[in-house]
This record gives structure tokens, C-alpha cells and sequence, in this order.
């Protein structure tokens, strides 16, 4: 097992490292950034002067192993546009973003795996076509529509939960049922899938041969191995679901991570840019790290991979 994780910590340290020169590299190919920090209306000599204020007169490589060492130190630079701490930014946007990519994932879940389990017991049936309906409904919709969809029906007409913001639990409930529905036709047509695969396998006919209940096969035995993808799948879902709330963010107007990134990108502010995806990248790397290791310790075979 150790060897296992020691493996898995060499490939997301690779990646971690991968990720950072991508994204540090996208953005300086994107243009001249000490003539997009002065603006249109700057001088030849204010670029100057702004390309040695910030470093950018140096070569890209030092430049990116400056960047990267103060990274590790928990210092991101600071925000042309916000006038703060980046590292200070992102803290404060953190907990917004982390808890709707909880609650989201959460929801997700609970609906999912129940709905993959009675889809498999009930194949073929009205049960399982309805399942799978809403797994390609989820599929097809995007979720900014389905967003607003939302806020029509239960803030404006209903005035049942608020439209926006991130003071209270209620706030949260719209936007993690709306990203929470991205995840939700993934893991129901993956635990569907793992399901049937196992419910026809040689050990649950014997378990149903020595007379042990339904219940006890399917959720005893035939869950614990269809759930092994499904784990993964979740932590590369609640990857996504970080990186991916920007849309959601912004149409309910809590102030994120997404939200951050999205005003750092439209006023070409790259300390903020870059240091919040290199975190939502790591985020990203451990969440499958710890997927891999949690499936490992389910399923022992997977540790000679």
C-alpha cells in the first residue's frame, strides 16, 4: 500500500508541476503583459517602468521559478486590479466556493447512487427509463439556464429561497441543486452500469444461493464493489465542480472563486488569474490522489497497478 501511495505522490507532483508551467506560460504568451497592466492610453516609458516594477524584464524562466518560489511561501503577489493580497483574495473567496462544491457534491451523491441502484434492480422497466431520462435531461441542459430556471420559479414566483448572495444556508440551496444536477447523470449511469455488471457476477448468485436476502446482496455485496468508480468519479466531479463554478457564481452572485477569476480575467488581472488556477488545480490533483487511494484500500487489486 505504501508503494501505492508513493507512486500515486510522484504522478501528482508531476502533474502539480505540469499544471503550473501551463498556466504560467499560457498567460505570458497571451501578450505583453506589462503593456495590458498600463492600459491603452499608457507611455513607452510607464511600460517600462511597469516591466521592471513587476519583474517582467527578467527571462520567462526566472521569471517563473520567482514565481513559483513565492507560490510555495503563500504569496501569490499582489492584484493589479483589487489593490490587495492575492493570497488574501483567494482566503476570503475560498469558503464560498468550497462550501457550495460540498454541498453540490453532496446532493449529487444522495441522488445518484439511490437512483443507479433502483435503475439496475428495476432494468427495463418504466423505473429504469425514467432514471436514465434524467441523466440525459441533466446532460443536455446547461446549467446556466437551468440557474435561472431556478431563481424564476422559487425567488421570483415562489419567493421561497433568495436569488442571490452567500449570508445564509438558503442561498446556497438553488445554486447547489443547480451544479449539483451537473454531477448528478454522471455517477447515476456510472452506478447503474456497476451495478448490472455485478448483480450478474458469479459470487452474487452464490450469495443468493446460500439465502441471504435481497437487501443484504445488493447493498452487503453488489454496492460495495459498484461504488469503487463511482468514488473516483466524485472527486474528479467535485474537481470540476470547483473549477467549473464560475457560471454558477456569477448568475447567483456569490462571491467565489469563480466569481474572482471571472472579474480577474475580464480587467487582465494575472497574479489573480494565475493563483487561482494553480489552487483549483491542486485541489483537483488531490481530490484524485485521494480517490485513487480510497479505491485502493476498497478493492486491494488495484494496488498492483
Amino acid at each position: 500500500m505504501l508503494v501505492f501511495i508513493f507512486r500515486r505522490l510522484l504522478v501528482a507532483f508531476s502533474v502539480a508541476i505540469t499544471v503550473s508551467i501551463v498556466s504560467f506560460m499560457l498567460l505570458h504568451f497571451s501578450g505583453d503583459l506589462a503593456v495590458s497592466i498600463a492600459g491603452p492610453d499608457s507611455t513607452a516609458e510607464q511600460v517600462e517602468q511597469i516591466r521592471i516594477d513587476f519583474g517582467l524584464d527578467k527571462p520567462v524562466v526566472f521569471q517563473y521559478f520567482d514565481w513559483v518560489w513565492s507560490a510555495l511561501q503563500g504569496d501569490f503577489g499582489r492584484s493589479y486590479y483589487f489593490q490587495d493580497s492575492v493570497m488574501s483574495l483567494i482566503t476570503e473567496r475560498m469558503p464560498v466556493t468550497l462550501t457550495l462544491g460540498a454541498v453540490s457534491l453532496a446532493l449529487a451523491t444522495v441522488v445518484a447512487i439511490p437512483l443507479g441502484v433502483i435503475a439496475a434492480i428495476k432494468q427495463d422497466t418504466w423505473v429504469d427509463r425514467l432514471a436514465l431520462t434524467i441523466a440525459c435531461v441533466g446532460q443536455a441542459m446547461p446549467s446556466f439556464w437551468f440557474a435561472l430556471t431556478l431563481i424564476v420559479i422559487f425567488a421570483v414566483n415562489l419567493h421561497w429561497l433568495p436569488a442571490g448572495g452567500s449570508s445564509t444556508w438558503q442561498h446556497f440551496v438553488l445554486p447547489a441543486i443547480a451544479l449539483g444536477y451537473y454531477a448528478t447523470p454522471a455517477m447515476m449511469r456510472l452506478t447503474r452500469t456497476g451495478m448490472l455488471e455485478v448483480l450478474g457476477s458469479d459470487y452474487i448468485r452464490t450469495a443468493r444461493s446460500k439465502g441471504l436476502s435481497e437487501t443484504s446482496v445488493i447493498f452487503k455485496h453488489a454496492l460495495r464493489n459498484a461504488v469503487i468508480p463511482v468514488v473516483a468519479l466524485a472527486a474528479v466531479e467535485l474537481g470540476f465542480m470547483l473549477g467549473g463554478s464560475i457560471v454558477i457564481e456569477s448568475v447567483f452572485s456569490l462571491k467565489g472563486l469563480g466569481q474572482l477569476a471571472w472579474d480577474a480575467i475580464s480587467r487582465n488581472d494575472y497574479p489573480v488569474v494565475q493563483a487561482v488556477v494553480l489552487i483549483i488545480a491542486v485541489f483537483y490533483i488531490v481530490l484524485t490522489l485521494l480517490a485513487d487511494v480510497l479505491n485502493a484500500m476498497l478493492d486491494p487489486r488495484l494496488r498492483v497497478r
